[in-house]
């Protein structure tokens, strides 16, 4: 145990992973500032960062594996018990539907991956493929789109925010929400600099769009609207860079008759956008000299997702702000976060595999639908799909109806309510941890933190689960027969690469990354053995971009390139704060393009379709449902279903819908009032907040929320919105299916003042108890 010590480690409350340090004593995390020698975050901290102790310890932590009971009650059951009758249930599976049947959901929290590693290793190595996640809840529309732009799916932009001249934000509130290293820090160097202009796409005047020198409160759901007229004003009067186009495009000539079909006025009244601020935004693109375009789930998870991903890319590319200082890049990987898969499908649905991914919407259908493939079996790990996955009743009808179902996670979910099997983790602060959110561009880094705090008694890391696991299924041979390759890793690292490969060549059903676990794992310092698998993702990086690894971490001429992966490995693992990993000339954005020719594809066929076929008349919501709903949005005191303690929040205990005040005022309530918003799929009672920064007709309520909370005499309350309930499946992209989040039809009612005092006092009592009174 560590007493009164200020430790390294990382933020896990957003993906970019601020490097942080926490005050451990007697056990317990108190407190958390920003880590100086982070080289990415540099002593950043954001307002949330600094409420990670309730995370840490908190009354919803799980300390043994349950069992549930027919009666939908759980037992307690030895880890022993439990693995043994998983490994066994799961052999059943597989035996009777194929390795197919099973499927992975999560895999990893926010800057929570070292589990995911082991868990896809162990449930591949039973012939599953199938993978749900969070990522492919919200970004494979974008992925899809880059496969066809770039030549793979893995390919991703990345923004130099330092260097630009413009800032242009789409849907999205870093302010907020960050997104990129130090965004509070930039926003406000760009507000102070006359030289540098910020304009903010959003309907909502967002803390970033108060900062904005342009602010386009597009109408919600008319962003394919608003970047097509501009796209097509653009071109009309020539403000676009011919050369980078002749030298680094292919496809111009059909893209520029396509945006030259568009009619710029209907589509910008269908927008809710003046042909003067129109102009004004075109101006200030052709004038800068370096724009980067920021965009977020705004955009990726509203109406027409995909599309809307394309048309971003292009005025990217059609303004020629790519590869250069201060512009949009490509980023080099430690390791892919997701794959290239173009041109798959999933058999029982037929919905496209992006990215090896699948979209959580099509889950129930996956689960429920009779066809001989269908999912018998999902794995959950690090994930809460009951709460984050749209339309709840379907996905809780869906859960309940598998065979089997097992939850990896640190607190008792509402996902975790409905398993056979609970298996308790230990927090991303009692173990090893990284986070392969590595995005930037010229300079990545990377970040391998070793547990700060002592494992609570009766939870595991996830590679010793997976460990226990491998075994009982003979995925993994005995200490006995991993000792030899164990001592030969402390020995000789050349030697060692070539006793795995062949290892592995002769036990072709053993998980590698378990076997690294307990081979290379033992030696690592620190008790970093979780990081052992970024071994195999250092080699291949190394060998991928030798130069730009170079630069990262200091090699000399002397270090053959041979031997330069195994350097980036050993500098990764040794460093607490986080190191480089790569660091890229800007030039070389050319080489990371996937197509031979490096030239960036301007023609997707399907999204000139699509863009062909819009109709403007679309954009106004349909009359039984009047309010269009951002279900789902960040603000000062939410974060993600890993932060489940009421008490950490300052501000929104109720996660309040946020609605303009001449809207409330017609509804006949006031700021405050207990409120129903109604959708074809649901009905929730939330509270309101007046924001008259908000459009009419327009309605948001957050993410987060929505979790039921032990009290401390064993009642269960939920806290917030379970905002989801109002969510349907079928509204999503028609490509990638991610879900139309930010655009969900609603109607308002009042409530009965019983309902209203009803909820009332839920809400005081669970922040009462939640704080110790």
């Amino acid at each position: 145990m560590t007493a009164g010590k200020w430790l390294k480690t990382a933020c896990n409350l957003c993906y970019v992973n601020c490097g942080i340090e926490v005050w451990v004593n007697e056990g317990r995390l108190e407190k958390v500032r920003g880590d100086r020698s982070n080289p990415k975050s540099q002593g950043y901290l954001c307002n949330k960062a600094a409420r990670i102790p309730y995370y840490a310890h908190h009354r919803d932590r799980l300390t043994t594996p349950l069992r549930r009971r027919a009666d939908g009650g759980f037992d307690e059951i030895e880890w022993d018990v439990a693995i043994a009758e998983i490994a066994e249930r799961l052999r059943d599976v597989v035996d009777r539907y194929g390795g197919k049947s099973i499927a992975l959901y999560g895999g990893g929290g926010q800057g929570n991956h070292a589990g995911g590693a082991y868990a896809s290793g162990l449930l591949r190595a039973l012939g599953s493929r199938s993978v749900f996640n969070a990522l492919s809840q919200e970004k494979t529309g974008d992925f899809w789109v880059n496969g066809h732009m770039f030549g793979s799916q893995t390919c991703h932009t990345s923004e130099d925010v330092h260097h630009c001249d413009l800032l242009l934000v789409i849907g999205a509130n870093p302010w907020i929400a960050h997104g990129f290293p130090n965004a509070r820090d930039h926003l406000n160097q760009i507000r102070k600099d006359p030289a540098r202009k910020l304009i903010v796409i959003d309907p909502h005047r967002t803390e970033t769009a108060e900062m904005a020198d342009l602010h386009l409160a597009v109408r919600p759901g008319a962003d394919a609207f608003l970047l097509g007229a501009l796209l097509a004003m653009l071109v009309r009067s020539d403000r676009i860079d011919h050369a980078f186009i002749e030298a680094h495009t292919i496809g111009f000539a059909e893209v520029r008759q396509a945006l030259l079909n568009i009619p710029v006025e209907e589509w910008a009244a269908a927008a809710d956008i003046s042909i003067a601020e129109l102009e004004s935004c075109a101006a200030m693109i052709a004038a800068a000299k370096a724009m980067v375009v920021r965009v977020e789930l705004g955009i990726q998870q509203g109406v027409n997702s995909t599309l809307n991903s394309y048309l971003e890319k292009l005025l990217i590319m059609l303004s020629g702000n790519f590869g250069r200082e201060g512009t949009n890049q490509l980023h080099s990987w430690l390791q892919p976060l997701w794959g290239n898969s173009p041109n798959q499908t999933f058999a029982p649905t037929g919905d496209a595999i992006i990215g090896g991914l699948l979209p959580p919407n099509i889950f129930p259908e996956a689960v429920l639908k009779d066809h001989p493939e269908r999912l018998r079996c999902v794995w959950i790990d690090s994930s809460n799909p009951a709460n984050t996955a749209a339309n709840t009743v379907a996905v809780e009808r869906a859960l309940q109806s598998l065979e089997l179902c097992v939850v990896v996670d640190v607190a008792m979910t509402e996902t975790a309510r409905l398993a056979h099997y609970v298996l308790p983790a230990s927090t991303q602060y009692e173990k090893t941890e990284f986070t392969l959110f590595n995005f930037e561009f010229p300079t990545n880094y990377f970040h391998v933190r070793a547990g700060v705090l002592p494992p609570l008694a009766g939870t595991l890391p996830e590679p010793e689960i997976y460990t226990r696991l491998a075994v009982a299924l003979g995925l993994l041979p005995g200490d006995n027969v991993l000792a030899p390759l164990r001592e030969i890793a402390r020995r000789s690292r050349p030697e060692f690469a070539a006793a795995f490969r062949a290892f592995i060549a002769e036990n072709p059903a053993a998980v590698p990354a378990l076997v690294l676990y307990h081979t290379l794992g033992q030696t690592l310092p620190d008790g970093t053995a979780a990081a052992a698998p970024i071994w195999s993702a250092a080699l291949a990086c190394a060998k991928r971009s030798p130069q730009a690894v170079r630069r990262a971490i200091g090699a000399s001429e002397q270090v053959e390139d041979h031997q330069l992966g195994d350097l980036l490995f050993n500098t990764i693992v040794a460093s607490r704060q986080g190191t480089a990993v790569t660091r890229h000339e800007y030039e070389e954005v050319w080489s990371l393009i996937g197509h031979s020719d490096r030239k960036v594809r301007l023609i997707v066929p399907q999204m000139l379709e699509w863009l062909a076929r819009l109709d403007p008349q679309a954009a106004s919501a349909p009359k039984e449902f009047p309010f269009v709903l951002a279900a789902g949005g960040r603000r000062m005191f939410n974060a993600n279903q890993i932060f489940r303690d009421p008490a950490w929040r300052r501000d929104d205990p109720d996660g309040a819908l946020l609605i303009n005040s001449s809207d409330l005022s017609e509804l006949g309530a006031k700021d405050g009032d207990w409120i129903a918003v109604e959708s074809a799929a649901g009905r929730l009672v939330v509270r309101c907040k007046v924001d008259d920064a908000m459009r009419n007709g327009q309605l948001a309520l957050p993410h987060g929320y929505g979790q039921g909370y032990p009290t401390s005499d064993g009642e269960r309350l939920i806290n917030g919105p379970r905002i989801n309930l109002l969510t349907e499946s079928g509204n999503r992209d028609p490509i990638a299916g991610t879900p139309y989040h930010k655009n969900v039809a609603v109607r308002l009612a009042l409530v009965t003042e019983h309902e209203a005092a009803a909820c009332q006092s839920q809400s005081e009592r669970i922040h009462k108890r939640a704080a110790g009174q």
